[in-house]
């Protein structure tokens, strides 16, 4: 019999491959770079490490080659206490991300999607269904095939669990599954897809949020270095994050959303489990790599939010 988990992650799975650069290259440019690295990623591997690492039961529904890099990939989950038992090996080569970071550690990458674009949805339905715990927290991303990304979402409002749903990268999405959003996660970039419109800074993200917010149950949008918007029904909060000399940005906002998702699966509120992903964030820039970045409660100045018995 599947264990039952706190949180389900359905998402991608990459091995990332990282090259520091002092500028990052312009259109027809090359240029010389520095200390190269290897590291376990992906939008779905890098929120569950988060919210495992926080204390919550993670599993993840993701598929990896049968090669070195997914063997890797499964490691380095296992490592970090995330049931993989659903993350299939398949003929395809594992997903691959081209990082670049530079001096003020900013980032440009590039994915090669392999395997992750063989996840489907009646198995990602019926995974999310067979593991997760009662008032579990599900969490998926726009890195996924489109059926898969439905399925999970619809598969969460089945079983009556919280739908944690990072539209990243941004792709339109289906009114009614919008409406199952319970947080809508996005940033900047994504919430100017998502409504037209430019959307930079916090006074545009409370204006983004007060209009998405009654569209899906409960919407937060990040806004960098200034923190997160947060909005449910007709209330607004501004969570403002430290300011920290930043190291690299690559893989914050996973931080944020798998640690928003372990605090809203143990029983925080909306906006305390946002200051919890903001402080998560905050951490993760300070330090290189994304999963290697990721902090343990303690680390973060919270108390353990599970109690096992």
């Amino acid at each position: 019999m599947t264990r039952q988990v706190d949180v389900v992650v359905v998402g991608s799975v990459n091995r990332d491959y990282v090259c520091r650069v002092d500028d990052l290259p312009t259109s027809g440019q090359t240029v010389l770079g520095g200390q190269a690295s290897v590291g376990s990623g992906g939008k779905g591997g890098n929120q569950a490490v988060a919210a495992s690492l926080l204390g919550a039961r993670t599993a993840i529904v993701a598929r990896v080659g049968r090669d070195d890099d997914g063997r890797a990939v499964a490691k380095d989950l296992a490592e970090a206490w995330v049931d993989t038992t659903e993350m299939v090996a398949t003929g395809t080569r594992t997903g691959l991300a081209f990082v670049m970071v530079d001096e003020r550690g900013e980032n440009s990458i590039v994915v090669a999607p392999g395997a992750n674009d063989l996840l489907e949805a009646r198995t990602t339905a019926r995974a999310v269904r067979s593991m997760l715990a009662p008032s579990g927290v599900v969490v998926t991303q726009a890195e996924i095939p489109e059926p898969a990304f439905d399925a999970a979402v619809r598969a969460a409002g089945d079983v009556g669990a919280r739908a944690v749903v990072n539209l990243a990268p941004y792709r339109p999405i289906a009114a009614d599954l919008l409406a199952l959003c319970d947080p809508l996660v996005v940033n900047e970039s994504e919430a100017s897809g998502l409504l037209g419109r430019q959307v930079r800074g916090v006074d545009q993200a409370r204006d983004a949020v007060a209009e998405l917010a009654g569209r899906c149950r409960s919407v937060i949008v990040t806004v960098g270095a200034a923190g997160a918007v947060v909005g449910r029904r007709a209330e607004i909060d501004v969570v403002a994050a430290e300011a920290v000399a930043v190291v690299d940005t690559t893989g914050a906002g996973d931080a944020f959303t798998g640690a928003l998702a372990a605090a809203l699966g143990a029983g925080c509120e909306l906006v305390e489990a946002a200051r919890i992903g903001v402080r998560a964030g905050t951490y993760a820039v300070c330090r290189p790599g994304a999963q290697a970045s990721f902090p343990r409660a303690a680390e973060i100045g919270v108390p353990p939010l599970y109690r096992r018995g």
